[in-house]
């Protein structure tokens, strides 16, 4: 394929191969959003019919830490916005900076989603034969809360029952969606981060600038949409239902 400078030789100017890019971008995302959003009307089909169970489920979930992420997810999509502005003002090495400091962050959201994957697993929550919502109420182990808290979840669960008599298998099919949803959001974001190793290699040897910055433009909205799914999640399953108290 015939290139010349940065130019694609199918391609008569930078401005048409940027808006063609850009439009495959755009409909790639378009897939994207059909593809979660068949799992969001799958959640909220369920939620709808076993609100009980879910909203049980909800509760056991680490507020303060999908908090935190939700943070860390924030300041990515800033950093990721300056990495974007400084390719399209030739701030060259500023540009490095920012998509390395937007790695760190999204390895950070991973890091807190597997010790978030670990709690699960330590409190019998993973989808399977051993699942088991009332496993941290039957053994009260320290790893699953304080005795304050577990008091509350213990009340829940009892009362739940009285409501929903197969509230196992019901709170198995919230952690289910939980594990699909954030699963599927979590192999997004190590692609994003495959994608940014790639970015930050071409921006170490001065690539993008005013005239080319394609890559970072495209790459930054598929970052973008990943951050905004979290967005959606996180009120979806940590908030609502939620005992603050």
């Amino acid at each position: 394929m015939h290139r010349t400078g940065e130019l694609f030789g199918q391609f008569q100017t930078l401005e048409q191969q940027k808006e063609t890019a850009t439009l495959g971008m755009w409909v790639f995302l378009v897939t994207e959003i059909l593809f979660f959003g068949g799992m969001f009307l799958a959640y909220s089909i369920n939620r709808h019919a076993y609100s009980t169970a879910f909203g049980i489920g909800g509760n056991m979930l680490d507020l303060k830490l999908g908090a935190a992420n939700t943070i860390v997810l924030i300041l990515s999509s800033l950093t990721m916005a300056m990495a974007v502005w400084s390719a399209t003002t030739s701030r060259k090495s500023l540009v490095t900076i920012f998509l390395i400091l937007t790695l760190i962050l999204g390895c950070v959201f991973l890091g807190v989603k597997v010790v978030e994957y670990k709690q699960k697993y330590d409190h019998h929550l993973i989808p399977g034969n051993n699942f088991d919502i009332s496993y941290c109420v039957k053994n009260r182990s320290a790893i699953c809360g304080t005795p304050e808290e577990l008091g509350k979840e213990a009340t829940e669960i009892e009362e739940g029952l009285k409501v929903d008599p197969d509230l196992n298998a019901h709170s198995q099919l919230y952690f289910s969606l939980y594990f699909a949803m954030t699963g599927l959001h979590a192999l997004h974001m190590i692609i994003g981060a495959g994608l940014l190793l790639f970015l930050i290699a071409q921006a170490s040897k001065g690539r993008f600038d005013a005239n080319y910055n394609t890559p970072v433009e495209n790459i930054g909205l598929y970052w973008h949409f990943v951050d905004i799914v979290w967005i959606y999640l996180f009120p979806l399953l940590y908030l609502i239902n939620r005992h603050l108290a």
